[in-house]
C-alpha cells in the first residue's frame, strides 16, 4: 500500500548503515520489479524471470527471499510502515484531534496517491491481488504483511487512546482489516485509484463502520480526554460519598 513520504515528530532511530540502506534499496527495486511481473503475467512468473528483470543473479536473488511470492513483500510492507509512522505523529494536546479522526486521516492519505509512482504502485497492488486466487503462497504474503502491520498498530494506538490492551487490540484489528478490505475491493473493479470510489474513500467508510462501536477512539492523542473523563468520574463518586 503506498503512501506519500512524510516526516515525523516522533523519536528518530539511528540512520542504517550503507550496507543496510543498498540492502534495503535492492530489495525493494527487486519487490517492485516482481509486482510488476505479477500484476502482467500472474502467478506463472518464474523467480528467475524476476532475477533477470532485475538485473541480479538467480543465486542473489535467492539471498533476499525464500521464495518468488516473498519478493512482494518489502513493496507492500513499506506501505504499511509508511501508514503507521504517519499516524503515530499524532501529537498530544488539547488542540490534536481525536484518535478516530487521527486513524482515519492518516488511512486516507495513505491510500491517496500523490504522484506517479504511488499511483503506479497501487497499480501493481490490484495485479497482485487480482493473481492471488491461482497463487495461495502470494496471498499468504499479503496476509503476513496485514498481520505484521496488525502488531505494529498496538503501540500506537495505546499511545493515542490510553486504552486497555483488549480495546487497543480491536482498535488496531478493526483499522487494518478497513485498510486490507478497502484496498482488495478497489482491486477488485476498474475505478480509478483516486476517484470517489477508490481506497481512500472506501477506507474512511469500512473505518467508520469497524470502529463505531470502539468509544476509546474518541480520546484524544496522549489520553487528555479519557484523564478528563477519569477526573470527572473521580469528583462524582466523591459527590456520591457526600450524600
Amino acid at each position: 500500500m503506498p503512501t506519500a513520504p512524510r516526516t515525523t515528530a516522533a523519536h528518530t532511530p539511528a540512520r542504517p548503515s550503507l550496507t543496510e540502506r543498498r540492502k534495503a534499496e535492492t530489495q525493494l527495486e527487486i519487490a517492485r520489479t516482481a509486482a510488476a511481473l505479477f500484476a502482467e503475467r500472474g502467478p506463472g512468473v518464474t523467480a528467475d524471470e524476476i532475477a533477470r528483470a532485475s538485473g541480479v543473479a538467480l543465486r542473489t536473488f535467492y539471498r533476499y527471499f525464500r521464495t518468488k511470492e516473498d519478493a512482494v513483500a518489502p513493496l507492500l510492507a513499506v506501505g504499511v510502515r509508511q501508514w503507521i509512522d504517519d499516524l503515530a505523529a499524532a501529537t498530544a494536546g488539547p488542540d490534536a484531534p481525536p484518535a478516530r479522526a487521527a486513524l482515519e486521516q492518516a488511512a486516507r492519505r495513505a491510500l491517496t496517491p500523490t504522484d506517479g509512482p504511488a499511483e503506479e504502485a497501487l497499480r501493481w497492488t490490484r495485479g497482485l491481488l487480482r493473481a492471488m486466487p491461482g497463487d495461495p503462497a502470494l496471498r499468504a504474503v499479503w496476509h503476513r504483511v496485514h498481520h505484521d502491520s496488525e502488531e505494529e498498530l498496538r503501540p500506537v494506538l495505546a499511545r493515542l487512546t490510553g486504552a486497555g490492551p483488549l480495546e487497543v487490540r480491536l482498535a488496531a484489528a478493526a483499522a487494518n482489516t478497513a485498510m486490507r478490505v478497502a484496498v482488495e475491493e478497489w482491486a477488485a473493479g476498474d475505478e480509478r485509484p483516486d476517484g470517489p470510489h477508490g481506497p481512500a474513500e472506501l477506507v474512511a467508510r469500512g473505518m467508520r463502520a469497524l470502529t463505531a462501536g470502539l468509544s476509546d477512539l474518541d480520546g484524544r492523542p496522549g489520553g487528555a480526554d479519557r484523564e478528563g473523563a477519569d477526573r470527572e468520574g473521580a469528583d462524582d463518586r466523591r459527590g456520591g460519598d457526600r450524600t
